[in-house]
């Protein structure tokens, strides 16, 4: 069995990613990996050149800037890079710039990989996913964040990165198939929301043009220079530990943030959802972009 990861990436330095973290979290299991770097106004480039791993390899890209509906283009970035991965590879593992893995759950998820390898019903894995807020101390409880996602996909070129790159469906009708998959007991740890305010600032104003026109986009983030997180938001502490790769930039935090999940104020819809899922297992409303076998 053969392993590839891929990755897309622009102006990682600018918005503070921590896309290098992203990219080793998964390396030690990865035969090749495949990133595309877009044409950036920092040194995303030389960031991932200085990785000096020889399974790395770059595709250099450029953005459509023009395209402003949807995140279309972050869909279109992650198609390149996968698609640019040879054949020879059974499995793709896709990381997004934001996105570690635990160094504890690299032996499980390889073995699910050669457990499903010969069964072609099985289309992709499933991971669980941790949303951290605010500070790497907190996770996001709401029901506005998805608790699962694709991220592991066969090599097969008619598989595509579905709507805004967050996951995947394959050829066959209009919008495509979902892909039929298999939970597994692996968790994403997503940082996309744990970043200077200033930074996170930046990373939100640029990043709504990519779905929005300019008024939409004032209309959304503000004026502000800096962003405010909410320490109403319903969180809980994380009592966890980290991937090791993200504990020099855990360490280097630079800003303070807190919050009570004591006191957190729930939507009376979540309420609802919380209770009806507590009592029968189901999730009313929730996005499922996948057929779980």
């Amino acid at each position: 069995m053969k392993l590839a990861g891929f990755t897309f990436v622009r102006n990682a330095r600018l918005y503070d990613y921590p896309v290098v973290e992203a990219i080793k979290s998964i390396l030690p299991i990865c035969d090749y990996f495949m990133v595309a770097v877009g044409k950036s106004e920092d040194d995303t480039l030389d960031m991932i050149r200085g990785i000096g791993d020889p399974k790395i390899h770059i595709l250099e890209t450029e953005w459509d800037d023009s395209l402003r509906e949807g995140g279309t283009v972050l869909a279109l970035e992650t198609d390149k890079a996968f698609q640019a991965i040879p054949l020879e590879y059974d499995w793709c593992f896709y990381i997004q710039g934001d996105e570690c893995v635990h160094e504890d759950d690299l032996p499980m998820i390889r073995s699910s990989m050669e457990k499903w390898l010969d069964d072609p019903n099985t289309e992709g894995l499933l991971f669980h996913y941790r949303h951290f807020y605010g500070s790497y101390d907190f996770t996001g409880m709401s029901r506005r964040w998805y608790r699962r996602e694709i991220r592991i996909i066969r090599n097969d070129k008619s598989i595509f990165s579905y709507r805004d790159a967050q996951g995947f469906r394959i050829k066959g009708g209009p919008a495509g198939r979902k892909l039929q998959v298999r939970l597994i007991p692996a968790y994403i740890h997503h940082y996309g929301w744990v970043r200077h305010p200033e930074a996170q600032q930046q990373k939100q104003r640029i990043f709504k043009r990519l779905w929005h026109d300019d008024e939409e986009v004032v209309r959304q983030v503000g004026t502000k220079e800096v962003f405010d997180y909410d320490a109403s938001e319903p969180l809980q502490r994380f009592e966890g530990t980290h991937p090791k790769v993200m504990q020099e930039r855990i360490n280097a935090q630079n800003w303070s943030f807190d919050s009570d999940p004591s006191e957190m104020r729930w939507p009376i819809k979540d309420s609802l959802s919380n209770w009806i899922e507590k009592v029968t297992g189901w999730r009313p409303g929730e996005y499922r972009n996948y057929r779980l076998l």
